[in-house]
């Protein structure tokens, strides 16, 4: 069986790889996630300067985030800018719908678009894999509008493929917990603000600083409710651990710091 799934791994790799040749150039749109960080690496190999890596920053991505995608790409020397995005500046998107996503994948890839047809490049490509059909991801639809293609989707990767080859190709983001934007914190219909933002970035670095790797803090008004992986529900409620967290959290803007004994739950809001 491992021989197998090594196997199909390989085949994968290989399909991956001329994917790429078949495109000949590219945009990578890069978060820093595992998933475009495997798309941006394998481009790069199979492409060298005709792929470029492209990160949106905006008040939206935790600035964790954002200094690790620009680390990940100067550890593989592949191309890679920065692009301002400013989907706060769109009241649709503010206003926090249930299709949000969708206002800001407009956004991005409306301006990668521009760069893409300023430069004679003709493809955009972004880190889209087999198991995210099973979520809810209104930005889809912009994607589609856009032309995007999704390499590792085409390819057949799932998740923990993904995860499995970036580790065998050596990269350092393999075990990487899962992002999201930070507007993905608050309740649909919650107006979404840059002061809001930067509050639930301030708490979350806290959970951060207190040794816990993966983590969300999904905001309720006065309320800061903490997700971490079930694993490590225990380590957060360590006496020592918990009192760094409330008051790293209750410093954010937060007067209560609530544990979700429920664990972390992907995309928890759409539930």
């Amino acid at each position: 069986m491992i021989e197998q799934t090594g196997a199909t791994l390989e085949l994968k790799e290989a399909r991956l790889r001329a994917i790429f040749h078949e495109l000949g150039s590219c945009i990578v749109a890069f978060s820093g996630g595992v998933d475009s960080a495997l798309v941006l690496h394998v481009a790069a190999q199979e492409l060298g300067d005709r792929a470029v890596g492209i990160t949106a920053r905006s008040e939206s991505l935790a600035e964790r985030e954002y200094a690790g995608a620009v680390a990940f790409a100067g550890t593989i020397e592949a191309r890679h800018e920065i692009v301002e995005t400013r989907e706060l500046h769109d009241p649709s998107y503010t206003a926090n719908p249930a299709n949000r996503c969708y206002f800001c994948k407009s956004e991005l890839y409306g301006r990668l678009t521009e760069i893409a047809g300023e430069r004679g490049i003709p493809h955009i490509v972004d880190g889209f894999n087999l198991d995210d059909e099973g979520d809810w991801r209104p930005g889809r639809q912009a994607a589609r509008e856009h032309g995007v293609r999704s390499p590792l989707h085409e390819a057949g990767l799932r998740k923990a493929e993904v995860r499995a080859l970036a580790r065998q190709l050596g990269l350092e983001v393999w075990d990487k917990p899962a992002l999201a934007c930070l507007s993905s914190r608050f309740p649909y219909g919650t107006p979404i603000t840059l002061e809001l933002l930067r509050q639930v970035d301030r708490a979350e670095q806290a959970v951060h600083d207190a040794g816990l790797r993966a983590c969300r803090v999904r905001h309720h008004g006065e309320i800061a409710r903490i997700e971490v992986p079930p694993i490590d529900i225990a380590a957060a409620a360590d006496p020592e651990r918990r009192a760094r967290i409330v008051e790293g959290v209750r410093a954010a803007g937060y007067r209560y710091v609530t544990l979700d004994l429920g664990g972390y739950v992907s995309g928890g809001f759409n539930l």
